[in-house]
């Protein structure tokens, strides 16, 4: 699904009304109609409505969503915040409709003017839509600390007021929507961590926008959805074996940490790959054989790896998980880097290392793959002031190093050295715990094993990851499934892929 800016929704908008064509008026009300039947079908109707309207199109959203109720009789109190500024044309066309319609149309120019809000009211924000571009002042930023305080049900049309679509709002005045009704597509403001208690739960409404501008457009940004993975996903073939599916080796583990190598191996192998080799220190050689028996071992050092013999015979390296912060270590991936000619999978003490030997970087193989958690990529790349900075930044680093990060989260951003970002959409917050990303690094190395290119190792990696900690939470519980639960999932999500 891509994800457009706010120029280009704009443009789509227009480019529906031409080439469809319908009139910009009942395109509005063909968006009014698809929330007024959500409304109906999630039982939001059994109480009283409010409807706060700006006066742009977002406004005459509000404006004809109240026309919808009044038709099937349902009540609705009308609110338009009022400015000196004329309303959009579509805005004072809907107006002047429902004022023949109700007389429960009411002006609100002060906080003197604000309507007391009766208790069970279910809100209608249609404020401001994804046009804004400035932070909410005066009577409005008070308007919206007011409904805020209403402890109502606030349902936002398309964006929650105050809210930008396409970049940081941190420190503005925003509704705290507790559903957010969208259009089409998601905008890339739903995605960010800082922005999750004001959207509330996201509902993507299809108002049928024109298809050929979304085949035509191109854009920075996409949230992967499952039509993506099974254009990636590679069904096997009959007449096949072990090798056609690649060779992985996987480099991790140490004293106290050879947990953090069994979950990787288990992703690995559960991810398909044809064999893998573990290279582990030999206090891990039994717990490895004894946790993960298909795995083969390749065993040098004691309490943590000291080196590793030559790597070009493997298909995809995945190095980091659980393998320490000794300085012998500096030396194992200075070897696997400048040795290397596949990309290699980074991840956990691995990027640590290079977050204190920056010099580092320059060595990665080029197109290889960084699985960083957020503390992890603060460490390599540095703070920012918010979720958009950070998001800028990857695809900074991607480009300047060559390189794929796979920067971990609920909705894990994948960029790109072309410029591109791609968002997850599956996963849960279940996942947020240890190991959950050492099972991903396997995975992804397992997927590289099996001729999959690093971008669609890392999209079909993620949304595997997702998708199996998604069931597992289903299967335990958000709270108790651990990271194991993800490994032995994997069949399932598989299994998702086409159903």
């Amino acid at each position: 699904m891509k994800i457009f800016s706010v120029k280009q929704i704009k443009e789509w908008d227009a480019y529906t009304i031409t080439n469809e064509p319908i009139t910009s008026l009942r395109l509005m009300k063909r968006a009014a109609t698809h929330c007024f039947d959500w409304l109906l079908e999630n039982n939001m109707l059994q109480q009283p409505v409010y409807i706060f309207c700006g006066k742009g199109n977002n406004g005459g959203d509000g404006l004809a969503i109240a026309s919808e109720l009044i038709q099937h009789k349902y009540k609705a109190s009308i609110f338009i915040l009022e400015t000196e500024k004329k309303g959009s044309v579509d805005f004072e066309a809907n107006r002047e409709k429902l004022e023949k319609e109700t007389l429960n149309v009411y002006a609100i120019s002060t906080q003197d003017t604000f309507p007391i809000i009766p208790p069970n009211t279910l809100i209608i924000d249609a404020l401001f839509g994804t046009g804004l571009n400035k932070p909410l002042q005066l009577t409005a930023a008070t308007l919206v600390n007011y409904l805020n305080k209403s402890c109502s049900a606030i349902i936002s049309i398309d964006i929650p007021s105050g809210l930008y679509a396409d970049k940081s709002s941190k420190g503005n005045t925003i509704i705290a929507a507790t559903h957010t009704l969208s259009f089409q597509q998601y905008k890339l403001a739903f995605l960010m961590a800082e922005n999750e208690s004001y959207c509330g739960k996201i509902h993507i409404l299809d108002i049928n926008l024109h298809k050929q501008f979304v085949d035509d457009e191109q854009v920075n940004f996409e949230l992967i959805d499952k039509a993506t993975i099974q254009s990636i996903y590679t069904p096997r073939k009959k007449f096949t074996h072990k090798g056609t599916y690649g060779h992985a080796a996987l480099i991790a583990g140490s004293y106290g940490m050879m947990g953090a190598a069994i979950l990787s191996a288990l992703g690995c192998l559960r991810s398909g790959a044809g064999k893998l080799t573990s290279f582990i220190p030999a206090c891990g050689y039994t717990i490895l054989q004894t946790a993960v028996p298909e795995a083969m071992c390749a065993i040098n050092g004691e309490d943590h790896l000291l080196h590793v013999d030559s790597i070009e015979k493997y298909d995809a390296i995945g190095i980091g998980p659980g393998m320490g912060m000794y300085p012998s270590n500096l030396i194992l991936l200075e070897n696997i880097f400048s040795t290397a000619s596949k990309p290699v999978v980074v991840d956990a003490d691995a990027l640590n290392l290079i977050a204190q030997n920056m010099e580092l970087l320059k060595k990665i193989p080029p197109k290889s793959i960084l699985t960083p958690h957020p503390k992890e990529f603060e460490r390599l790349f540095g703070k920012t002031e918010n979720d958009f900075d950070k998001i800028k930044l990857a695809l900074e680093k991607s480009y300047e190093y060559q390189v794929y990060i796979v920067l971990k989260g609920h909705f894990t951003c994948t960029t790109t050295p072309e410029g591109k970002g791609y968002f997850n959409c599956t996963g849960n917050p279940g996942m947020a715990t240890a190991g959950s990303g050492d099972v991903l690094t396997g995975i992804i190395t397992g997927l590289l094993s099996q001729k999959y290119t690093p971008l669609q190792a890392c999209l079909l990696g993620v949304y595997l990851h997702g998708a199996a900690g998604d069931i597992a939470a289903n299967n335990f519980s958000m709270e108790a499934m651990i990271a194991g639960d993800i490994a032995t999932s994997l069949g399932a999500a598989f299994a998702t892929i086409f159903l």
